[in-house]
Parts: structure tokens; C-alpha cells; sequence
């Protein structure tokens, strides 16, 4: 009964980290270019009282084992990196990424961080920046004289100068994408930095090769779905209260054995 107190807490601390990488989606609903997640749990060690195919006292084999569990634990949280919609923002620094691929940005570390956050923002200087202040890779310098900014689907960054006819043409934006984009560190401020489990990134222009097209001033909103996380918030609140049961019974089980000399 002690043990089965232990396995029922065990589904219960589950449930609680549960619920709390789902309110995390929630949080984050109205979060530009987040991804949700989703816990994963497996069962831990388990008791073997008798093996599948030991001889039983008859002589024969026993077909079945016999074991119990000891409950379980989260092994992972798998991030869902399927696109969210898109917003009209009519900013022409909001850029949104149809299909695959990350913009770089430099950290203040000298890294390389990663992001689907396409709400750009100009610096004092003119360059190309993150809401943090971290700057586009590669770089992009707009003009301070420019009238127009255009981005291409395919990322090519041009401007309209007074007094010239032509479009100039400033840049190109470079997108990034990963065999196991699962397997990037999550580091807030909306970034992701590489591990050993996602890969190095494979880098390459819009709409080319696989990679997404820029859609300029449109914004990629969460890919939360808000009904789905409430349902899934009540399968773990009634998930927690069984397995507190589970605890309540075991409790009145030792207190009937306690009371038998009574």
C-alpha cells in the first residue's frame, strides 16, 4: 500500500508538470512565431515477482510474468513546429515565414541564435534588429533617406531613394533549417539556439530548396490551438484527481490493516 502511494504521487507530480507546459501554451497564445509543446511520459521501473517463460511447479512454462510498476515520468517535451497562421500587420519590417526555415540573428555572446519571430525592428543606425535589439544575419542597413522598403518572397531587400528611379537593392535575407528542428534549445525572447540533437543548420535563400517564402507585413501568429489545450488541461486535472484517489484509498487500505488488532 506504501508503494502504491508512491506510484500514485509519481502520476500526480506528472500531471502537474503536465498541466504546466500547458499553461505555458496558453501564455503564449498571442506569442509571435511560438511553438507548442507537448509533455511525453513513460512508465519507470517495475517489480518482477515472475518472468514470462520460467518453469512453473507443475513442470510447464509460465506464459506471462508477473510484475508491477512503480509509476511513471515525463521523458520529454516535444515542440510542435507546425506554421501558425498569418496576421496582417501592414509593417513592412513584419515578416513572415510560409513554410520551413529560421532567421539568424546575433546574440550578445557572439552566437548565432534562431528565431520565427519575424517582428523586425530598425536601429538607430539603420540596421535591421529583433525587438531585443539583436541583430539580422546577415546584415541589413537600411538607408536613412529610403522612402520604400520591399522584401521579396525570396528575401532580396531593396529601397526607393529620392531622386532615383531604380529600386536599390541592399541585401539578401538568408534562412536557416535543421534535420530535427525539435531537438533546438529553447532560450526565450522567442529564440532558439542549436544542439546536438538538432543538427547544424542548413542555410539558403527563400522559396528556394525547401525553405519557406517571405510574406512582408504579415506577422506568423502561435500555432496554439486554444480548444485543444483546454481539453487537454481537463484530461489532466481529472488525471490528477484519480491518482490523488488512488493515494486517499491506499491511505484508508493501511488504516483497515492498522485497526485489525483493534
Amino acid at each position: 500500500m506504501i508503494k502504491a502511494m508512491r506510484t500514485a504521487a509519481s502520476g500526480m507530480s506528472a500531471q502537474q508538470m503536465n498541466v504546466d507546459v500547458i499553461a505555458n501554451n496558453l501564455a503564449n497564445v498571442n506569442t509571435s512565431g511560438y511553438k507548442r509543446s507537448k509533455i511525453e511520459f513513460q512508465d519507470i521501473l517495475y517489480q518482477n515477482l515472475r518472468s514470462a517463460g520460467a518453469e512453473s511447479a507443475a513442470g510447464s512454462q509460465v506464459p506471462i510474468s508477473l510484475e508491477v510498476g512503480y509509476g511513471t515520468r515525463p521523458s520529454a517535451t516535444q515542440r510542435n513546429f507546425s506554421m501558425g497562421s498569418l496576421q496582417l500587420s501592414g509593417n513592412p519590417l513584419d515578416l513572415a515565414i510560409e513554410g520551413n526555415g529560421f532567421y539568424q540573428v546575433l546574440l550578445p555572446d557572439g552566437t548565432t541564435g534562431y528565431t520565427r519571430d519575424g517582428s523586425f525592428k530598425m536601429s538607430a543606425d539603420g540596421q535591421i534588429v529583433t525587438s531585443d535589439g539583436f541583430f539580422l544575419e546577415p546584415g541589413v542597413t537600411i538607408p536613412s533617406d529610403a522612402t520604400d522598403i520591399s522584401v521579396s518572397a525570396d528575401g532580396l531587400v531593396s529601397v526607393l531613394i529620392p531622386g532615383e528611379a531604380d529600386p536599390q537593392e541592399l541585401g539578401q535575407i538568408e534562412l536557416a533549417k535543421f534535420i530535427n528542428p525539435a531537438g533546438l534549445q529553447a532560450i526565450g525572447h522567442n529564440l532558439y539556439t542549436i544542439s546536438g540533437a538538432s543538427g547544424d543548420p542548413i542555410l539558403g535563400n527563400p522559396s528556394l530548396d525547401g525553405f519557406g517564402r517571405l510574406n512582408q507585413g504579415y506577422l506568423e501568429m502561435s500555432n496554439v490551438e486554444i480548444v485543444e489545450e483546454m481539453v487537454n488541461m481537463i484530461t489532466a486535472q481529472r488525471a490528477y484527481e484519480i491518482n490523488s484517489k488512488a493515494i486517499q484509498t491506499s491511505e484508508e487500505m493501511t488504516q483497515v490493516a492498522n485497526n485489525l488488532k483493534r
